[in-house]
């Protein structure tokens, strides 16, 4: 492998399992394109000197030699487009490249490799985008503020250019994927994502989210943990980091791919996916498939009852060890905004059906190995958990009485999907 500063091309750091140092893996190569992989010779002779060496994910990117072919439909392989920056990363690396023009850029402006090279390295996952084989330089930020954090994100917002030291506050977040305003931190040897209200907010979305996810945990379901704090006047909703394990040397990194890598889709071919097809890869593919299809179904029910139909094959995702796969706790359950009762969740739930009602989920128990009396048994007690706890978690998160009102009934246990 040799070196380019051109954006043609990009190295693959990987963290194995256990390690808090990276190595290289191998090459990213832009043609006609499309942008394909190819291990580099020093990972494999790490197989052949026994050292430790997993597939970056397997069945699309297996340790073999030589360019490996691209999944059909696909211009770049999954399990590297899931450690792209998504819309709002690319809206800050955008500011940062085109300044005031930035607002009126397509974040289509940058080909995806610029987007792997310029995000910040403390993304999601076990893996970084280096323009050198040899030396891993990170690209990452003092952490800073939340108040100074969350100017940034207004300024990024209006398409107002960042200064520098704003720039460098924000650049620390620009690899995580999602739409809304958002940063990484560490505070107390614990790392979050930072959410920020979005100046286009109708309610307070980010005390919505805090509340569904908390609900969630009352549920019963593997969430991740949340907490809300205040930074000038403003919510910050924090989640807490799964894919990160504090270490004496350093941090370890957990190898991760999202859902929409397991159905070999893109965001172009999203909405074929479904949880009829998520439950049957469970079945052949993950650690403890059956616990695991009661954990998924759990998590459509409850996605279904607080309003989530936001529930698209990114916002799933499983951990990658390089021979198995394991869930991981549910992220972004977030209430989303409705105009009448009648909703759709982002996947495909029962064959072509997407409708939000429990009734659609008892039709697809079967494919979850469980029993219509076992479904109807998981939407009751989900049920009696979110009426027990509406009142403690919505005073934990100091909601004010218009926005219960407006949540209760419509995002939450609507009529609609109780039918």
């Amino acid at each position: 492998m040799t070196s380019n500063t051109s954006n043609r091309e990009a190295f693959v750091w990987i963290w194995l399992p256990g390690e808090t140092k990276p190595v290289v893996a191998g090459k990213l190569e832009r043609d006609n394109g499309k942008i394909q992989f190819n291990y580099g010779k020093s990972y494999f002779e790490r197989i052949s000197n026994t050292k430790p060496a997993i597939s970056i994910y397997e069945p699309e990117l297996p340790l073999k030699a030589g360019v490996l072919p691209l999944l059909d439909g696909l211009s770049i392989p999954g399990c590297i487009r899931d450690a792209a920056p998504d819309a709002w990363g690319r809206r800050v690396i955008i500011n940062r490249k085109f300044g005031n023009k930035g607002a009126a850029s397509d974040t289509a402006d940058l080909g995806e490799l610029t987007y792997l090279l310029e995000s910040g390295s403390d993304r999601i996952g076990a893996l970084d985008f280096q323009r050198s084989p040899t030396e891993y330089v990170p690209r990452l930020a003092a952490n800073v503020p939340l108040a100074e954090l969350l100017q940034s994100a207004r300024r990024v917002e209006s398409g107002v250019s960042l200064t520098q030291e704003l720039d460098q506050a924000l650049f620390h977040g620009s690899s995580i994927g999602g739409a809304r305003p958002k940063a990484l931190i560490e505070d107390q040897g614990k790392k979050y994502v930072a959410k920020f209200s979005s100046s286009t907010d109708l309610y307070s979305v980010v005390k919505g989210e805090f509340i569904a996810m908390r609900l969630a945990k009352y549920a019963g379901l593997n969430i991740a943990p949340v907490k809300l704090v205040k930074a000038a006047h403003k919510d910050v909703l924090l989640i807490e980091r799964f894919d990160r394990s504090k270490v004496k040397d350093g941090w370890e990194r957990k190898a991760m791919v999202s859902a929409l890598t397991l159905f070999g889709l893109d965001e172009l071919m999203a909405r074929y996916a479904s949880y009829e097809v998520f439950a049957e890869i469970i079945r052949h593919r993950f650690t403890d498939p059956k616990d695991t299809l009661k954990e998924l179904f759990s998590r459509l029910v409850f996605n279904i009852l607080s309003g989530n139909t936001d529930d698209h094959a990114r916002n799933h995702a499983a951990f990658w060890n390089g021979n198995s796969l394991t869930l991981t706790p549910a992220y972004d359950i977030c209430p989303q905004g409705r105009t009448g009762n009648e909703a759709s969740q982002a996947m495909l739930i029962s064959s072509s059906n997407n409708l939000s009602q429990l009734k659609t989920c008892l039709e697809a128990a079967h494919n979850f190995l469980l029993s219509k009396e076992q479904a109807v048994e998981i939407f009751e007690e989900q049920q009696v958990a979110i009426e027990e706890n509406w009142d403690r978690v919505c005073d934990e998160a100091q909601l004010n009485e218009v926005d219960r009102n407006m949540l209760w009934g419509r995002q939450f246990l609507n009529p609609f999907s109780m039918e």
